[in-house]
């Protein structure tokens, strides 16, 4: 009977120790995670990173869903598919992204997981050194002997987006609003991505001063160090931008001079992921790539042809420091432990 008595209280015992083990894991892992991986390198980069921080340093089981950005917030607005968007740039979806925020169906978690970004217009950083007077849009319209465009050196070219981009238009309705036909300005299509990457290449390449239109974060920015103009206008408001600027030419009869709009990027998730994922929310609420950083890494990525998983792993590996700012130190052992 002892012996009986014995076996069951040892059994109970080892019942309660499993149970509360299994509790204490269930407590600290977020479970499966769906997570958006968007179509562009530093989407790919910092889902990877995210997957890899979430599955080895807090439990979770990351599932990676490929798209665009309209594809990926439609999915996750209508069925809460993926839960996690790390890099959202919300200008495309503002409207529909305050809907879901005000209905409780998401949630931002991060206003800015990467610094410094934007479109707009960029020099090179030789011509910023030598030129340090020019540092705005407006004095360098001032000065189109400084960028003699090869068709026509007695007109300065600004080279803009090839046809059928969006932003071919805007560029198109700010040459006009800032009146550069008549300061002596030509608006040069590149014809192609590839064209455009390298008009810039062969400009950096030869010491050549070049004016045009990019944006960050992408590798090209970060190869050649491109330096962004401000403004000296004011951004003249959503109605002129969106209304004009972002419009075809007929369809914009009188354009305002204007900053660019400001490119918004967030990391958001569902309101079901909020609910279930503890210190998992916490770390993307704190991950923040400097705009440096994520530059270089794009550089690596394209001259290594490096895949978003490889260039997560050289990331952790090589920026040890940032990293582990976003997370405990408890975490920061467990991904190190993997790395």
């Amino acid at each position: 009977m002892i012996n009986k008595r014995l076996l069951t209280l040892a059994a109970g015992a080892a019942a309660l120790a499993f149970s509360a083990t299994g509790a204490a894991a269930q407590d600290s892992s977020c479970g499966s995670v769906s997570m958006a991986e968007f179509d562009w390198p530093s989407g790919e980069l910092m889902a990877n990173v995210d997957k890899i921080i979430l599955e080895e340093g807090y439990g979770c089981d990351v599932q990676l869903v490929t798209g665009g950005t309209t594809t990926i917030f439609a999915s996750m607005n209508e069925k809460g598919e993926p839960e996690v968007a790390g890099e959202l740039w919300i200008n495309a979806v503002r409207d529909l992204l305050e809907k879901g925020i005000e209905e409780g169906e998401l949630k931002i978690v991060n206003d800015g997981p990467i610094t410094d970004l934007g479109e707009g217009w960029w020099v090179t950083p030789k011509f910023a050194e030598e030129h340090p007077d020019l540092d705005t849009v407006e004095k360098i319209l001032e000065r189109p002997d400084l960028f003699p465009d090869q068709e026509d050196e007695s007109k300065g070219a600004f080279i803009g987006c090839p046809a059928g981009w969006g932003c071919q238009l805007i560029n198109a309705n700010l040459y006009r609003a800032f009146d550069m036909e008549e300061k002596g300005w030509k608006l040069v299509d590149p014809g192609s991505a590839a064209g455009l990457d390298g008009s810039m290449s062969k400009a950096n390449e030869r010491d050549e001063p070049w004016f045009g239109y990019y944006w960050s974060p992408t590798a090209m920015i970060g190869k050649y160090k491109m330096v962004l103009l401000p403004f000296e206008a004011e951004y003249a408001g959503d109605e002129n931008w969106n209304g004009c600027i972002a419009l075809a030419e007929q369809d914009c009869e009188d354009p305002k001079k204007t900053a660019w709009t400001k490119s918004e990027v967030r990391t958001v998730i569902t309101d079901e992921f909020a609910e279930k994922s503890g210190p998992a929310q916490e770390y993307l609420s704190k991950r923040v790539f400097p705009g440096e950083i994520m530059n270089e890494m794009l550089v690596y990525m394209q001259d290594e042809q490096a895949s978003g998983e490889d260039a997560a792993f050289y990331f952790l590996e090589t920026h040890k420091d940032l990293w582990n700012e976003w997370v405990s130190e408890d975490v920061a052992k467990k991904v190190q432990e993997k790395l």
